[in-house]
Formats: structure tokens, sequence, C-alpha cells
């Protein structure tokens, strides 16, 4: 700005810049809360997000970004679980599930366990994980093109993001879309 700028120039320019700093400081304030920290996070509406598993950090602040339920689809042995995490979720008020499906052998039982649990929770938020993200979008897609009606086509997006299921995983998904009369081949 020149020293022949006028003093009502000069200080429309001054308000403006105070306003945008506020602004700006007020954006901060309300923030969105931190993105879930797990590898292969695939959110698939509102209220349901899939990922691999989460840290230990992650896991004790997911009521804070309203979530109500977690599904743990692999045995909680495996060696990247977090130890105590079935007490965290419960902790925060939240539903803790764990179907421990056997990666190498996926079964109609197990499908039929996470409907049942995915039922259950209605309308509650719900994180359902395993270790990298297979198991749970497999069973999310699987649920919601059998139980909601959603369009293969359109579900299997969110399992496309993370794998292609091979051997067992693929042997399930078709034998479970067959049963219900779906006529879809996962790629």
């Amino acid at each position: 700005m020149s020293e022949t700028t006028s003093p009502t120039r000069r200080t429309f320019v001054h308000i403006l810049a105070i306003g945008v700093v506020i602004i700006g400081a007020g954006a901060q304030a309300a923030e969105a809360p931190l993105p879930l920290q797990a590898p292969n996070v695939v959110p698939i509406s509102a209220d349901l997000v899939t990922s691999g598993q989460p840290t230990a950090a992650a896991l004790a602040r997911l009521s804070e970004q309203g979530f109500g339920a977690v599904i743990y689809l692999a045995p909680p042995t495996v060696s990247d679980a977090v130890p105590a995490e079935a007490d965290m979720v419960r902790k925060q008020g939240m539903e803790f599930v764990n179907i421990p499906i056997p990666f190498n052998n996926p079964t109609q039982a197990d499908f039929q366990a996470f409907v049942a649990a995915m039922e259950r929770l209605g309308s509650r938020k719900v994180l359902v994980h395993c270790q990298v993200n297979m198991r749970a979008s497999s069973m999310v897609f699987l649920y919601r093109v059998v139980s909601r009606g959603v369009k293969p086509e359109q579900a299997y997006e969110s399992v496309a993001k993370v794998w292609s299921p091979q051997g067992p995983w693929k042997d399930l998904l078709v034998a479970e879309l067959r049963r219900a009369g779906i006529e879809f081949e996962p790629y």
C-alpha cells in the first residue's frame, strides 16, 4: 500500500485483515475430528466405515468421531491386533463385536454372524475393520448387496479400492451372491 492511500482505505484494509484472521481462527477451532488412523480407510456412508487395524490412539478416539460400535473381523491373536481393543471400545460406551474369521477360510456362518451383528447395531455409526480391510471390505460388500439391496457394481467399488478378492474370499462372495440370486462376478 502506498503512502498516498487514503486513511479510509487503510482502515478498511486493516478491518478486512482482522476479519480474515478472526475467521481463520474460528475455522481452526471448528475443525473436523482427525481422520481415522488406520490403513485402507474406506468411508461407505456417514454411518459405516471400513478399514484395516486402527492404531490404539485412533481406537481411543472413536466415540469423539461419532462411532457407536466396532466390528472386528480378525482373530484377536493376530500379530498386529491392539491388546485390549474390546475394553478400549467399551470404555467409550460403544459396542464391540469380534467375529474372528480365519483369513484362509471365510464361511457362510461368518457372513451370517456379520449380518446378525449389523442388524442388531441398527442406526449406530459402525467401524468394521480387520488387519488391512480385506475381510471388512468383503463382508460389508456382501451385507450391502444381499441384505440392503445395493447394486453389486456400486457396492464393489469399495472393495476394489482395497483389493481384488481371490481364492476362498472370491469363492465366498460368489457363493453368497448366487444364494441370494444375484448375478455378479467379482473382479
